[in-house]
């Protein structure tokens, strides 16, 4: 964790929250687009035409997208825990370029690439989610568990859409499920990491600090251990003198000394 720093988690956090920029654009392309168009029956590549008037700004939403997805992964990566946090930047950034084939060759121009960007970011952004739990679970469970519900519908989602098992929520709103759970993971994962995170350095006491106490602790033991010996030392000190107060008291062929008073 020595790697996180607070402005890190932070930009990381703001990068992903402005996911939900997508839902901003796709509304006003939405508004704009010339003639009817479903949320349930049209998908959202249609929003990038030529029959839609915003389709510039739809498609300049798409790179940002990308930029925002891929960003955000690398700034919050160290924060990101398990053999699953390894795997998060590499899906998320499948799902960035994905997302940036999307907006750089829309549907009616190289359909092919827009094709394989599509797959890309549905494939990328469900199973990130699930990794993406993985990787934060050890700090909230209830944060992990909602990112993998997240992703477990995005995958079985994209799943249907690819396979045309689309009669239930129509073909846009079977994509839309498939594509919408990204951000929205994102944008909940990204606010909850910075807070977590912070809240754990601020648990974790400073080591240096930790250090110095526990010198001071070696210190007072050692202290007190100087103390001990002296004490022992001064209780045997008036025995010894006594001892070497007469020389011959221990040597039984020593003349015995007269008192004065003889």
């Amino acid at each position: 964790m020595s790697a996180v720093t607070p402005n890190r988690l932070r930009w990381g956090a703001l990068l992903w929250l402005l996911t939900l920029q997508f839902f901003v654009v796709e509304t006003i392309a939405q508004l704009r687009y010339e003639g009817p168009y479903s949320r349930a029956d049209d998908v959202i590549s249609d929003l990038g035409t030529a029959d839609s008037a915003a389709r510039q700004l739809m498609n300049a939403s798409f790179v940002v997208q990308a930029a925002l997805i891929v960003g955000g992964a690398l700034l919050l990566r160290p924060a990101l825990l398990r053999g699953a946090g390894q795997a998060v930047p590499s899906l998320l950034g499948a799902a960035g370029v994905g997302v940036l084939l999307v907006g750089v060759f829309p549907s009616d121009g190289q359909a092919g690439l827009h094709a394989t960007g599509a797959v890309l970011y549905l494939l990328g952004g469900g199973l990130a989610l699930i990794a993406l739990a993985y990787a934060v679970r050890p700090r909230s469970e209830a944060l992990g568990t909602v990112l993998a519900l997240l992703g477990l519908v995005g995958t079985a989602a994209t799943v249907f859409f690819l396979t045309g098992v689309v009669e239930y929520l129509g073909e846009g709103g079977t994509e839309r499920a498939a594509a919408y759970v990204l951000p929205i993971g994102l944008a909940i994962a990204g606010p909850a990491l910075w807070r977590l995170t912070r809240s754990a350095d601020g648990d974790r006491p400073d080591r240096r600090a930790e250090r110095e106490r526990a010198r001071a602790r070696r210190a007072e033991r050692e202290r007190e251990r100087d103390e001990a010996l002296e004490a022992a030392a001064r209780r045997k000190a008036p025995a010894v003198r006594a001892e070497t107060d007469d020389p011959d008291a221990e040597d039984p062929w020593a003349t015995p000394v007269r008192r004065r008073g003889d």
